[in-house]
């Protein structure tokens, strides 16, 4: 199962290949993985309806209890087979709908490929959290496809509106199933349908959690709008997802749980109630549109909610009912929308009040038409009807509440009846007053997958008997009734058929007064759910600005007051209500006097920092305290936590120094006495309470401290740094997750000064007028600078020196730049590989190297920084990130994601030797970090080192171009 899975997805990322050299054919090659999943499910036929389950699980996160785990039962042998084969339809259609020079063609294979393979997996997951994966994973894909012509407005916002509705759903089913697990004791999805837990308030509460993110996938009301919206995709998409596979995950999850959880006292008003609701809201629509597609589209809301209501009915006849009915639906509509596709392609409209004479024009594409209609219609002899039938019979048999359903139940089939023969009418038959519709002929390859469909709606409904075992094997999870019910196409005159004959009539009345009923619906007509939805958004996005406009005043310093206040407030709180203080170790005042003396003196430069009005002095009094809490870890004896507080307040005072340059020297921010009376006490009361916190979680361990045991740990695999250790192995998954926060964080920050390219092809020498910049920016010597003689030989300390004007030099600088490079960078490695014995780590001599780089910038300036670092920084970040990763996932093979591996070899100079994998692992932090320190140096300082000559003139003509970047 998983190999059939994973061939998706495999293939899916081939489709740029494949489409560059096989065209629109390659389509028929990406048919395959969901044609062998066809081939495979019908192999399995027999077991599944015998009652045998094929399963396979892989241990994803044990501690949990959360696996990926596949299970083949009978309801997962119905919904593989409707998207495996109604998948594979639709890419052979594919290749006859589109043509080569198509735009976006292999992205739109792609997504429709890997759509493919998360709906496999999803029908086929046992797991809960497994199921939710790819449930979003059919999200984002059908956003993909709804919006694969992206260049139309239309398509943009039906994307949007998709993803938000369904993905809003899917939240919620992920806290429901959460709840449901930790309920239950497990998150096998069969194991709690067989054993489902008590009907507490908590249950209760999940069940409806999961129906919210059940019937937002099926469109089910008040979720209906984004289904007919969604029309803008290509019919392709509108057959498979719409018809066969996305909407009917929804129903499928309410016919998976229904078993368990049918009896919860919310499952049933929720389902039938809003299921009914669904029904007769679209039917109704569907008789006033001129769309086929959004005929078909109201049509499938329509259906939808009739498969909800059998589905979730929670009795064995009605059960049975659902799945012969979702068997049904998805052929004859999928079939509907690729006619449509087929009208709309050979036409040029799908406005049934344009078309006319296309029956006999395209008597083929009709006569298919005809068929899958037909079934639609529930007329005999085929599947549509049988189920139809079945549907009636178990809501008749039931109690108050099916009967009531069922009323509603008939008036919805009324209303399919009615717009099923506006559609063959509206799409095939000729009018009055209106032309023939011209068309071009149909290829047997574009007509063939609907074929398939609606003939297998006709065969399937006399033979419906086949399918009775499959189908009763999932309906027999529910209670038996006295008279179990069997699939068959007759069962003899009685009230079902009577009830359908009144269908058929009713439907065939509406039909005939359609100019009427199209009048009193548009003048009854509620505001669409897709205006009231648009609405919505406008008054968020005004409540939105507003509340922006109140609290976004500008003010740097009122933002941190606010976030201090409503934290000081929440921490008061806290301690007022549970008093933790009581019966805590009272706190000790230092542990040796120079701890004092240090965090007198870090107090006196914090204190500094709020009466001084130049930024220079803030940002240095602010890097003072730094290095006191550096001061203050080395008194304590923690080296590897000095050593890094010292590296990241250097690079961060440099930084700030940098950014100064192109900022006032003075706090432009007036703040008044009474303003500066009330901020001082709040910074000194927040970091009172947060110490008085602090003091309250240290004193409240009562278990053993863990240092000891990391320790022995450590020391039992030959390593002696417990904090490296810690950060590359016992705690890796967090490490990875700074450094990709610490990517994302530096990438949007330069983002911000590169306005229009990230290219740094800007550090060519060739730009500059003259012999240097920074003379064209002083424009005449410095008093008190010797002239020299500019003949004399000139000794170059570095290699882009002689860029910077004289009086901008600093010899002494230079070489002690050129000196301490080289060892600086050497220095940088002995950290990293001595880190698991010494005080080091990827992470601090990251930042040693980027400081030798900027020691090389401030030196010898922008050039100089090329010529020390010529590779981009976006090199180094994104190879750390792929080491760091590809290290996480190697661990795979010993079963668990960041394994660590340890090799022990031996050298004949260097002796014994061992390499783990956690080296290769720091390896890959400390070339993301020195890529995010090189990053921001180029951004904060060649870069606005660039600007600055730009505005003093210092830059060629040929070179500016006006927008940051030169002219190539």
């Amino acid at each position: 199962m998983i190999a059939l899975v994973l061939s998706h997805f495999v293939l899916a990322a081939c489709s740029a290949p494949l489409v560059r050299r096989l065209g629109r054919y390659a389509f028929l090659v990406l048919a395959l993985p969901p044609a062998a999943t066809t081939a495979w499910a019908a192999t399995e036929w027999g077991g599944t309806e015998s009652g045998r389950a094929v399963s396979w699980s892989w241990e994803w996160i044990s501690t949990y209890d959360v696996s990926v785990a596949l299970r083949l039962d009978a309801l997962a042998e119905l919904m593989v087979l409707l998207a495996a084969g109604v998948g594979t339809l639709v890419l052979l259609y594919c290749a006859y709908y589109f043509t080569d020079d198509s735009p976006q063609l292999a992205p739109f294979a792609g997504n429709l490929l890997a759509f493919a393979g998360a709906m496999l997996a999803l029908v086929l997951a046992d797991d809960l959290i497994t199921l939710y994966v790819f449930w979003e994973l059919t999200t984002v894909f059908s956003y993909l496809l709804i919006g694969h012509t992206s260049q139309r407005k239309q398509n943009r916002r039906s994307a949007l509106q998709a993803l938000t509705v369904t993905t809003t759903g899917g939240l919620a089913m992920l806290v429901g199933f959460l709840i449901l697990g930790e309920a239950a004791g497990t998150y096998r999805i069969s194991a709690i349908v067989a054993e489902p837990p008590e009907p507490t308030l908590a249950v209760s509460v999940a069940v409806v959690l999961v129906l919210c993110g059940a019937l937002s996938k099926s469109a089910i009301w008040p979720f209906s709008l984004w289904l007919p919206n969604a029309m803008a995709a290509p019919t392709p998409v509108s057959a498979y997802l719409h018809a066969a596979a996305m909407v009917k995950a929804g129903v499928y999850l309410v016919a998976r749980l229904a078993p368990g959880f049918a009896d919860v006292p919310v499952w049933r008003p929720v389902v039938l109630v809003l299921g009914g609701a669904t029904m007769l809201l679209g039917g109704w629509r569907a008789l006033r549109l001129h769309d086929l597609k959004l005929v078909l589209a109201y049509g499938t809301v329509s259906q939808l909610g009739f498969l909800t209501v059998l589905a979730g009915a929670g009795n064995r006849n009605a059960a049975l009912a659902a799945v012969a009915m979702i068997l049904g639906h998805a052929l004859f509509k999928a079939a509907l929308f690729l006619v449509t596709g087929i009208v709309d392609h050979a036409a040029g409209s799908r406005d049934l009040r344009r078309l006319s004479g296309l029956g006999r024009t395209m008597p083929y594409v009709c006569a298919v038409a005809v068929l899958a209609a037909a079934s639609m219609a529930a007329l005999p002899p085929f599947l549509g009807f049988a189920a139809k039938e079945a549907a009636f019979e178990a809501l008749l048999h039931g109690d108050t509440a099916d009967r009531w359903v069922l009323a509603v139940t008939v008036v919805g089939s009324v209303l399919t009846f009615a717009y099923t023969l506006r559609f063959l009418w509206g799409a095939f038959a000729r009018k009055p007053g209106v032309p023939d519709t011209s068309a071009h002929r149909v290829g047997a390859g574009l007509l063939a997958p609907p074929a398939v469909l609606a003939v297998a709606g006709l065969v399937l409904g006399p033979g419906v008997g086949w399918t009775d075992r499959l189908f009763a094997a999932y309906a027999d999870t529910f209670p038996a009734p006295a008279h179990p019910y069997h699939l068959a196409l007759w069962h003899g005159f009685g009230t079902a058929l009577l009830l359908s004959a009144l269908t058929w009539a009713g439907g065939a009345v509406l039909f005939a007064g359609r100019t009427t009923v199209t009048r009193v619906s548009r003048r009854v007509a509620w505001p669409t759910a897709d205006s009231v939805f648009g609405h919505l958004l406008l008054g968020l996005e005004r409540v939105a600005l507003q509340v922006t406009g109140f609290v976004q005043r500008g003010s740097l310093s009122g933002y941190l007051a606010i976030t201090l206040m409503v934290m000081l407030f929440g921490q008061l709180a806290v301690l007022a209500v549970d008093h933790p203080w009581e019966g805590a170790v009272a706190p000790r005042v230092w542990d040796t006097p120079l701890q004092g003396a240090v965090a007198a003196l870090t107090c006196a430069a914090a204190l500094s920092c709020l009466t001084v009005s130049r930024r220079m002095k803030a940002v240095v009094l602010a890097g003072l305290t730094g290095y006191g809490a550096a001061l203050l870890f080395v008194v304590q004896g923690a080296p590897d936590l000095a050593l890094t507080q010292f590296c990241v307040e250097t690079v961060s005072m440099i930084v700030f120094v940098l950014v100064l340059r192109r900022m006032p020297v003075r706090f432009e921010e007036s703040i008044g006495t009474w303003r500066r009376a009330m901020r001082i006490p709040v910074a000194l009361v927040a970091a009172a309470t947060v110490g008085v916190a602090v003091w309250v979680a240290g004193a409240a361990r009562v278990a053993e401290p863990a240092g000891a045991a990391m320790v022995e740990e450590v020391a039992h695999h030959g390593l002696k740094d417990v904090v490296a250790t810690i950060l590359v192995d016992l705690r890796a998954w967090d490490t990875m997750g700074e450094s990709a926060v610490l990517a994302a964080a530096a990438i949007g920050v330069t983002s911000l000064i590169y306005l229009h390219r990230r290219g740094e092809t800007s550090l060519d020498r060739g730009e500059l007028q003259g012999e240097t910049a920074w003379a064209a920016l002083s424009g005449r010597r410095l008093a008190g600078v010797p002239e020299g003689d500019d003949n004399a030989p000139e000794r170059s300390w570095l290699a882009a020196g002689s860029t910077l004007a004289p009086e901008h030099r600093s010899i002494v600088f230079e070489v002690v730049a050129r000196l301490l490079f080289h060892p600086i960078l050497v220095l940088s490695l002995y950290l990293l590989f001595c880190a698991e014995n010494m005080p080091g780590g990827g992470f601090v001599a990251g930042l040693v190297a980027g400081l030798a780089l900027i020691t090389r910038y401030l030196a010898g300036g922008r050039f100089e920084l090329a010529e020390a670092a010529p590779l981009q920084p976006g090199l180094f970040t994104g190879l750390g990130l792929f080491v760091s990763t590809g290290v996480a996932l190697g661990g795979l093979a010993e079963g668990t994601v960041l394994h660590a591996w340890t090799y022990h070899g031996h050298l004949p100079v260097f002796g014994d030797f061992h390499l783990s994998t956690s080296v290769l692992f720091d390896f890959g932090v400390y070339l993301l970090v020195l890529g995010v320190v090189l990053d921001i140096v180029r951004a904060l300082g060649a870069k606005v080192d660039r600007q600055i000559e730009r505005a003093a003139g210092a830059l060629t003509p040929a070179t500016d171009t006006g927008k940051g970047e030169p002219q190539r």
